[in-house]
Formats: structure tokens, C-alpha cells, sequence
């Protein structure tokens, strides 16, 4: 059954800030208004239209699959086009979703990934889908099995990168600040084996922002990450440093092609704001306009719109 329409008229109650997914992509925001209208052909174009673009393809599948009506209209588009693929990933990708808000059962979502993966061998994104699930609710094994799918498929998948960071934060909690911590030795790898423009080259800085969320979280650091000492020793000045250098550099190109480039733009305003750089983390927030993210401004459990108008306030009055 398709979801009944939105009610009439505007609530009087003001409503909170809403961080979108879609970034900059404005294709994408178009088609996810069309689908919640249950205008499902405007979704199959812009997704066919994207290819093999593997990192824009996980992104707009990812953000499709968040909204809540996606499934009824994805059946609506299922019943009038069995054979289409697109509309099995999907499907699929809003099943994890359902899985991880509680509203669906995880063994089901799994299954419909594998399905659609064995039809679509090449396609990294069945196995990003099952990598944000297991993420959450798998072992340390299945998370770095799944990995290895997507990075056999896409070397520098963005996203899946991101994920394993995530994942690899959270060992060993009680270890405090161990510069040796293996999320550091991944996320360097990760950046070396990349090519010189890929976006991966912020892939430490994430880590370093991941960590601080488990530390904080665990007690450890305090919970004003500005208050942190974990944005200021020499190993976390190198980082940001290099990675900023490489924004100075890549900037333009990138950001404009890739489709989670506000992602590394707000991890990267974040770090630079906590090491005190007021005038290097104005630049980036100039640069992040209105297309604020969640994370990590809401490390480790602060209102993140409060925290992030916060942070560009202060740097873009004391630069």
C-alpha cells in the first residue's frame, strides 16, 4: 500500500534544524521529492543517468533509502518493472535502514543484499549497504569481509572507507590516547595507497575525530572536544596539517565531482576549529556554506547544529 499523503497546513511548533544527506546534490534532493510523491520514474532516471560513478552511485542509494516512504513507492516501481535491478538495490539498501532504526529485521535486509549482489557482480554498492549493517550490528570479522568486497570493486570507495574507520575507532577503548592506535595505521594506509586527488587524503583526519568520539565517550576526553587536548599534540597538528595543505591544493576539482565532499569538509572544519586555527577552519566553513553534517559535530553527544553554528561563529568572527 502506498503512504498516505502529508497532512495540510504547517505546524505552529518551530521546527528543529534538519542536517540533509543529499549535501550539494541537488539531481538527488530533486528525485527524493519526487519519490515521496510516489513519482518513482524521476528516481529510475537519475539513477541510470549515474552509472558506474560507484561513489555518487552508494551516495544517492544511501540517501534514497533513509527516507521512510521508500519502500512502499519502490514496490509501487518493482510491480510495474520487475526486471529492473535498481530498484532491487534499493529495496534492499532501505531494508538495512529499516534493520538499523529498529523497524525491520536484520537477517531479511542481509538476505536482500546478497540477492541483488550475485546479480550485479561488479557493483560495490549491494556490499556498502551490507557494510552500513554490519557496521552496526555485526562482528569484526564481517565488517572487514565486506570491506574488502567494496575496496575489491572500488579501491577508493569514500563512503565504505569511512565506515571502516568508524568501526575501527571503537577497539580498545581503554587504551587511551595511543598514537599507535590501529585506526591511525589504517586511515594513513588508506590515504597512501590513494591516488594524489582522491579524497581519502583527509581519510586521518576522520580517524582522528572517530577516536576522540570513543575516548570522549568513554570518559577519557572531555566532552567539549575544543577543551581536548587530542587536537593539539604533534602527530594531530601533522595530520590536519597535511590535510588541509591537500584542500588548499585539490579543492576545486574535487569538491566539485565528488559527491560526499562536504563530508571531509566538515570533518575538516571541525579539527581545524578544535586545534585553534581559527583562520584556516573560516576558510573551510565559508566553503561548507549551508550543507552541514551531523558528524562529527555531535561527537561525542552534543546538539551538533548548536555545536557546528557555534564553532563557525567564532571563526568567522575572529578571522
Amino acid at each position: 500500500m502506498s503512504p498516505p499523503p502529508p497532512p495540510l497546513g504547517r505546524s505552529r511548533k518551530r521546527a528543529a534544524y534538519v542536517f540533509d544527506s543529499a549535501l550539494d546534490d541537488t539531481e538527488l534532493a530533486d528525485a527524493r521529492t519526487a519519490l515521496a510523491q510516489g513519482r518513482w520514474t524521476e528516481v529510475r532516471a537519475l539513477l541510470a543517468a549515474t552509472g558506474d560513478d560507484w561513489d555518487r552511485r552508494g551516495h544517492r542509494f544511501d540517501v534514497l533509502a533513509q527516507e521512510p516512504t521508500t519502500t512502499a513507492w519502490a514496490r509501487d516501481w518493482r510491480l510495474a518493472e520487475p526486471e529492473s535491478t535498481d530498484v532491487r538495490v534499493l529495496l534492499a539498501y532501505a531494508s538495512v535502514h529499516l534493520a538499523l532504526r529498529g523497524k525491520g529485521r536484520s537477517e531479511k535486509a542481509r538476505e536482500a543484499c546478497r540477492e541483488v549482489a550475485a546479480l550485479l557482480p561488479a557493483d560495490p554498492t549491494p556490499w556498502l549497504a551490507l557494510l552500513t549493517l554490519e557496521r552496526s550490528l555485526g562482528r569484526e570479522e564481517d565488517v572487514v569481509r565486506l570491506f574488502d568486497e567494496v575496496r575489491h570493486r572500488h579501491p577508493e570507495h569514500h563512503h565504505a572507507h569511512h565506515l571502516m574507520v568508524a568501526r575501527l575507532a571503537e577497539r580498545r577503548p581503554a587504551a587511551g590516547q595511543d598514537p599507535l592506535h590501529e585506526v591511525y595505521d589504517f586511515a594513513a594506509w588508506a590515504a597512501e595507497q590513494a591516488p594524489d586527488d582522491s579524497p581519502l587524503a583527509v581519510l586521518p583526519v576522520i580517524a582522528h575525530a572517530e577516536r576522540y568520539r570513543v575516548l570522549a565517550a568513554a570518559g577519557s576526553e572531555p566532552v567539549d572536544p575544543a577543551a581536548s587536548g587530542h587536537w593539539t599534540g604533534r602527530r594531530a597538528r601533522q595530520v590536519m596539517k597535511a590535510a588541509f595543505d591537500w584542500w588548499l591544493e585539490w579543492e576545486m576539482p574535487v569538491s566539485a565531482t565528488h559527491p560526499r565532499g562536504h563530508v571531509d569538509l566538515n570533518f575538516l572544519a571541525h579539527a581545524k576549529f578544535c586545534e585553534g586555527r581559527a583562520a584556516e577552519a573560516a576558510a573551510l566553513f565559508h566553503r561548507i556554506g549551508r550543507h552541514a553534517t551531523r558528524a562529527p559535530w555531535s561527537y561525542p553527544d552534543r546538539d551538533p547544529y548548536k555545536a557546528f553554528t557555534a564553532a563557525r561563529d567564532a571563526a568567522l568572527g575572529s578571522a
